[in-house]
């Protein structure tokens, strides 16, 4: 029997326990999980694939390339930058998938308070 793997979910963040959760799949035909990474850790490369971000920046230095504990922000679906912090960073290597995950806030009234943890699993 085979164990899939999982992504590595902090408590406050639990699917099910919060307002929200999206989760989604994509198999990338003719790349390796290590093509796939290097398109996901470079910011740079972000709006070339994904047409829903903007104003990536780096306000502590660094960057475009995420690394671990790396604080950074982005636009996404029309919200202003959010403040993110790298908090899992494990690039994918032979029989051991790839993690990344950040948190993303924003700070403001409760309407306009975002909390949220973006989590992916490399293999």
């Amino acid at each position: 029997m085979t164990t899939q793997n999982a992504i590595t979910w902090p408590e406050r963040y639990l699917p099910g326990t919060g307002d929200n959760f999206v989760s989604n799949e994509v198999v990338v035909a003719g790349l390796s999980a290590a093509d796939v990474w290097r398109h996901l850790v470079d910011t740079s490369r972000w709006e070339s694939y994904y047409d829903n971000v903007a104003d990536i920046g780096f306000p502590q230095g660094g960057g475009p390339v995420l690394t671990d504990g790396i604080h950074f922000s982005f636009g996404t679906f029309g919200f202003p930058p959010l403040d993110a912090h790298v908090v899992e960073f494990q690039a994918p290597a032979e029989d051991t998938p790839g993690r990344l995950s950040w948190t993303a806030k924003q700070h403001g009234t409760p309407e306009e308070r975002l909390d949220v943890l973006h989590a992916w699993l490399v293999e």
